[in-house]
């Protein structure tokens, strides 16, 4: 375990995906994105939610039930200042993260009781995933670093089973991707996105 890479990652994903939304164009926020049931701007703000929340459970608070977080997730984190909020989320989060002893202990999280450490992975495909996701809806060039997404890659495909991909689980089913696609494309497409959405 590298805590200092481990939140180097997290921190540049966070960057990345920040450049992102400053480019959104005031009429691009209702736009349709990959995942089907949110627009940009939800999708953004189910983004910051989930920072939001991993933060406050770092912090010792209790992960709320599935029902509640799902309440929770409707709330507005956004603002008049949607880039602002974003950073400010990723800024907590690494904060949270950087707490002595966080990343050794095990906490629950909505894919079971996990490690720190884990938990830091998850939020930096999460960050990268959902980057992809409002680059591909606002056709947005995004600067995805090839190594950073190849790790959480293999991250994720050693953890799929954790994440529960597929029916009933946080993400669609794994979709078609040419084998020397760039890594951030095959990580989304690992976790149901479509590549060849727009």
């Amino acid at each position: 375990m590298n805590p200092a890479a481990d939140l180097g990652s997290l921190r540049t994903a966070g960057e990345v995906t920040g450049r992102i939304v400053a480019g959104i164009g005031a009429d691009q926020w209702e736009a349709p994105t990959p995942c089907a049931d949110w627009n940009v701007r939800a999708l953004l703000n189910h983004l910051v939610a989930g920072n939001v929340l991993t933060a406050a459970v770092l912090g010792g608070a209790e992960l709320p039930p599935p029902e509640e977080r799902a309440r929770l997730g409707q709330v507005d984190r956004l603002g008049d200042d949607p880039l602002a909020a974003a950073q400010q989320s990723v800024g907590d989060l690494i904060k949270a993260f950087e707490q002595p002893g966080v990343l050794e202990r095990v906490h629950p999280s909505p894919v079971g009781q996990v490690p720190g450490v884990v938990l830091v992975h998850l939020r930096t495909t999460e960050l990268l995933v959902h980057g992809w996701d409002l680059a591909r809806a606002t056709e947005l060039s995004a600067d995805f670093p090839e190594a950073l997404a190849e790790q959480e890659l293999a991250f994720t495909k050693a953890n799929v089973g954790r994440a529960r991909t597929g029916p009933g689980g946080p993400f669609g089913a794994s979709q078609p991707v040419a084998e020397d696609a760039p890594a951030i494309d095959r990580l989304a497409a690992l976790l149901g996105r479509s590549v060849a959405f727009r």
